[in-house]
């Protein structure tokens, strides 16, 4: 593989005796990766399900390795249900540093397209708010999708400049991670493609947009929170002098130690400019050293911790919510087992959204979806969405069919088939039914006469 020049010269100052092991790394196959979804399995009962062979990542506690030249683990129906994501291992690395708790606050601030979003979702546990922002139109839309897949519903997903957000949420959030854009040195050996854009925008580009985010992101972090800082790169411009900026810019923000494994590197504090033994306590992964690409991360605190947390701003607007649930959605919901409270529920046109609590008025902001897609309202009648079957456990709704995954009806419906359902239910059943592959919702269809006409998203359907 033809690396630059200077890429080269860089990495021998850094690395010293170990480029050579680095550069013999170029040689070696890369490394597969998936991380179990725990808010629909635990990793102990995804072990005893998996249909192909994994080996536990040593320092994610729900990550795997695969073999993905002989697997095509994206064409499974446990993908499709959402029990799993595909992700690098080293990027695994960032979401499962961050301490996130079951009703914290959270933004992603450069979420697509959601390998990390979707895990700081399933930690939240259905409880407080995920703000998943791109700047990307295009991107935001693939990580709604798989947001949506995971069955996270507490969301408000985003396509906006950080600095718009601050006009939104300044002082709000109780975490943020941002793994911010940048030259890309730690993916090279992944994939040859990343070296050309390098040669096109370098490390300096990057530094200078990296810094901008950085304090943005400082000002939405409420005092007392937790900010992670990861990029897939090597030089220090973009690594420890970003982490070094923020320091100067607000010196109120502290750098918090990190849980260890054996692979990992202290940062480089003696290549920076202020020599802040501090940045010891950064991390750096590389390649020769694991089984993954190349990383770094910070793990940062706003001021001292807090007893208690400060509701900064809240969901107030008087005009949200509806004085009564309407009438066909609510004869729906009497077949869940949801809580769904009436001031959260806001309705569009014929669009059911329900709301995340504790949120700001985001009027003015561009975003693709405010909270839970419940469904729609139409003639005398309501629509189930496919976020809510994602949404769904089994035993949350009433009319399930469970296919086992050998099932070859499975496939056909998430191809967008309609199905013959007769050897589950009887032929005077009818209505809104949730599919499932081994217990795992796939989708709604709706049944009438032992046949189920599908309802799968036609976006999301099983290509051949």
């Amino acid at each position: 593989m033809n690396l630059p020049a200077e890429f080269i010269e860089k990495m021998k100052d850094l690395l010293g005796d170990e480029f050579d092991d680095y550069i013999s790394c170029y040689q070696e196959p890369r490394w597969y990766g998936l991380r179990v979804n725990t808010a629909k399995i635990s990793v102990e009962e995804f072990e005893k399900i998996c249909p192909f062979e994994i080996k536990k990542v040593p320092w994610i506690e729900n990550g795997f390795y695969y073999e993905g030249d002989k697997v095509q683990a994206a064409k499974h129906p446990y993908y499709f249900a959402g029990l799993y994501y595909l992700q690098e291992p080293s990027a695994m690395t960032p979401a499962s540093r961050l301490p996130v708790s079951a009703g914290d606050k959270v933004l992603d601030v450069c979420a697509a397209p959601g390998g990390k979003a979707t895990e700081l979702g399933a930690k939240l546990a259905r409880e407080g708010v995920l703000a998943a922002n791109d700047i990307s139109n295009s991107r935001a839309k693939g990580l709604l999708k798989n947001i949506e897949v995971f069955g996270i519903g507490n969301v408000l997903v985003l396509s906006e400049e950080p600095g718009k957000l601050e006009d939104y949420f300044t002082g709000y959030f109780d975490k943020i991670l941002i793994d911010a854009p940048c030259s890309g040195e730690g993916m090279f050996r992944k994939d040859k493609k990343v070296v050309k854009a390098w040669e096109e925008h370098g490390p300096e580009f990057f530094a200078k947009l990296q810094k901008s985010i950085i304090t943005q992101a400082a000002r939405m972090l409420k005092p007392g929170g937790l900010m992670l800082y990861s990029t897939c790169t090597f030089d220090v411009r973009e690594n420890e002098e970003t982490i070094e900026y923020l320091l100067d810019t607000y010196p109120e923000f502290q750098i918090l130690p990190m849980e260890g494994y054996e692979g990992f590197c202290k940062g480089r504090w003696d290549l920076s400019k202020s020599k802040n033994e501090d940045l010891k306590k950064t991390i750096r992964i590389f390649p020769h050293k694991m089984h993954g690409e190349g990383h770094y991360l910070a793990l940062l605190q706003k001021g001292d911790p807090l007893e208690e947390t400060i509701e900064s701003k809240t969901y107030s607007n008087p005009k949200q919510g509806v004085k009564k649930i309407p009438e066909d959605l609510e004869a729906f919901l009497k077949y869940t087992t949801l809580d769904i409270k009436k001031e959260r529920l806001e309705i569009h046109g014929e669009t059911v959204y329900y709301m995340p609590k504790a949120i700001p008025d985001i009027k003015g902001l561009r975003f693709l979806r405010t909270g839970l897609y419940l469904g729609d309202l139409k003639k005398n009648r309501f629509e189930p969405s496919q976020a809510l079957a994602m949404y769904l456990k089994k035993e949350e709704y009433k009319f399930t069919i469970d296919l086992p995954v050998t099932d070859e009806r499975v496939i056909r419906y998430l191809k967008g088939e309609t199905i013959e359902v007769d050897d589950f239910v009887s032929a005077k059943e009818k209505g809104w039914y949730l599919l499932l592959v081994d217990g795992y919702p796939l989708g709604f269809g709706k049944l009438l006469q032992g046949t189920l006409k599908n309802k799968y998203l036609p976006g999301w359907r099983w290509q051949s």
